[in-house]
Order: structure tokens, then C-alpha cells, then sequence
């Protein structure tokens, strides 16, 4: 299946979980009304699209239903199609990073695919060319050393390393150092996904980021954090945690193809103001995607299934008789 069908297929859950009631009200209501922006505001926050992303999304839509004198609820629902996606749209220079010599810090709490997709980022930058290294620098967890060596070994890129326990800067610290002797293009950085307790684990982060402010200055600096889609609102949370050590550029959610809380993708850029540069569809090492708002929406509401417009940028051209 291509990324529109297996997203598709991977939000079964979440149209079940909410988009489904979402688009009943737009049959169930006969007049755009307070009743009508309500059900619908309650429906999105209900569904994990976030409070301040839901206020944006709706007062939107109220602003399209007096410039296009729209007159029933069905008129208005690709116009809130088109608001959510425009919630969630990625400019062009975001992924500037791909195509520069960069040190890309993967962030993000054990067990939400942390290590997985670095070895899926380091196959996209191999795709392209790029010489790319890995520093394994995520030495408290358990086997976490054992399983980025696979990947790497899959990706066909090299690996630094250090002991189980072992100072995770001074690994980065080696890896930058070899980055630099061998003309790497691309260093991805494995960092700890859990200290002793969280401020502990908040400064070796600062830590970290010192090093590669010192001594990679002059590459592209990118700072991922890898959220579990599956986990709705505390996504969010860790989110902003994380975003107290070390400042974000970019989020990747995995597990999209199974989750019940599609609805957190747009809560996490909306609330944030960090774009969500990639998703996980699957655990193979191609199932990384570069995020694309059209393609996650239409599978959201499964419009392409409906037979409903693809395009809908065209949306501003329609007008409806008074």
C-alpha cells in the first residue's frame, strides 16, 4: 500500500473514536448555529485536536460562514477540512535540514520508537546521498546500544559508542569529533531517553546541546523530538517538557498506523508552534514519511473512500448563492 492507504488503514481508530461523530454533526444539525459550533468544539477537543486548536479551528470556520454566506452545516465541511489542515501546514524551509551538513539531536522518552527512527532517518539521508553517522549516546537503557547498531547496520551507516552507563556527552563529544575528521554530512544523535530523575535528565540535554553549539557551530542544527501518537495527550505533555532543554525544530510521531488519537498530531503543532516533520506508518525501515498535512487529513476523514474533492485549496474559489 502506498502512505495515503496505510494512513488511512492506521486511522481506522480514530474515525471510529472521533472523526465519525464529527461528521454527524454536520447531518444531524439543519442550521449553523450555537448549538452547531458547540457539538463541534466539544467533538475536536474530545478527539485529543487540543483546546487552543480546536478555539483556532472553529472561530475559522465562524469567519468563512459570513464571507461565503454559507447557509446550511454540510456547506461548512470542507471549509473545516481546510482549517485543520492549515493548522497543521509545514513550510518548505523546514526541511532545509535534509539537504545541509547537520547534527540532528533525536529527543524523546523510552519506548515511544526513539531508536527506530533514527535508523529510518538515517536510510532517508543515505537515499539521498549523504554520508551519515550515528552516535549512540543513549547509554542507560538496556540494549538501547545493541538495537541502534542494528539499524545502523540495516541503514548500511556507521556507529560511535560508548560503555552501558557511560557519560552520554562524551560519547557525543567522540562523535563529533569523528563527524568532523571523516566530512560526515549528517550526525544522528541518540540521546537518554531517562535519568535518575527528570531535571537530571533536563541538564545532561543542556549538556549535549553545549557540546554541539561548541563544536559543530557551523552545520545545520536540528533538535527531534519522537512522540508516540498511541498516547494522546501526554504526548503533548512530554512535548513541552522536553522543550524546556532543548530547542525544538521539529516533531516525529510514530505509531500513526494504529492509534485511536489521530486528533494529538494537530493538538502537538498547533499548541507548540513546532511543525510535525515526520510520521511512522509502519516498523520498516522505509515506514518514515516526510509529513504531508493533504495526504494525513484526506486519510483522516478517508475523502478520498468518500469520493469528496482531493484538492481542496481550490476551497476559496467556491461561493454559494445567497
Amino acid at each position: 500500500m502506498g502512505l495515503f492507504d496505510r494512513l488511512r488503514v492506521g486511522l481506522t481508530k480514530s474515525r471510529e473514536n472521533f472523526v465519525n461523530n464529527v461528521i454527524s454533526v454536520f447531518d444531524t444539525h439543519q442550521y449553523i448555529d450555537d448549538d452547531f459550533y458547540d457539538e463541534l468544539e466539544e467533538l475536536l477537543v474530545m478527539g485529543d485536536v487540543g483546546v487552543e486548536a480546536t478555539e483556532n479551528i472553529i472561530e475559522k470556520l465562524k469567519d468563512d460562514v459570513k464571507e461565503q454566506h454559507l447557509k446550511t452545516p454540510m456547506q461548512c465541511k470542507a471549509f473545516l477540512i481546510k482549517n485543520i489542515k492549515e493548522q497543521m501546514r509545514v513550510s518548505s524551509s523546514d526541511y532545509e535540514f535534509l539537504k545541509q551538513r547537520s547534527v540532528v539531536m533525536v529527543i524523546g522518552v523510552n519506548g515511544v520508537g526513539k531508536t527506530t527512527t533514527i535508523g529510518k532517518l538515517a536510510a532517508i539521508y543515505k537515499s539521498k546521498g549523504k554520508k551519515v553517522l550515528i552516535a549512540a549516546a543513549d547509554t542507560f537503557r538496556a540494549a538501547a546500544t545493541e538495537q541502534l547498531e542494528e539499524w545502523a547496520h540495516r541503514a548500511n551507516v556507521d556507529i560511535i559508542k560508548g560503555k552501558e552507563g557511560s557519560d552520554p556527552s562524551s560519547v557525543l563529544y567522540d562523535a563529533v569529533n569523528a563527524a568532523n575528521a571523516r566530512g560526515v554530512d549528517v550526525l544522528l544523535v541518540d540521546t537518554a531517553g531517562r535519568l535518575h530523575n527528570k531535571k537530571n535528565l533536563m541538564e545532561e540535554l543542556k549538556k549535549m546541546h553545549r557540546i554541539v553549539e561548541k563544536n559543530f557551530a557551523d552545520v545545520k542544527q536540528e533538535y527531534l523530538i519522537v512522540l508516540d501518537g498511541t498516547t494522546g495527550q501526554n504526548a503533548l505533555v512530554q512535548a513541552r517538557e522536553f522543550s524546556q532543554a532543548a530547542p525544538l525544530s521539529g516533531i516525529v510521531i510514530t505509531k500513526m498506523d494504529g492509534t485511536a488519537k489521530g486528533g494529538i498530531a494537530i493538538a502537538i503543532q498547533s499548541e507548540l508552534n513546532v511543525p510535525v516533520k515526520f510520521i511512522g506508518v509502519g516498523e520498516k525501515i522505509d515506514d518514515l514519511q516526510e509529513f504531508d498535512p493533504d495526504t494525513f487529513v484526506d486519510a483522516l476523514f478517508d475523502f478520498r473512500k468518500e469520493g469528496a474533492p482531493e484538492d481542496l485549496s481550490k476551497i476559496e474559489a467556491l461561493h454559494f448563492d445567497d
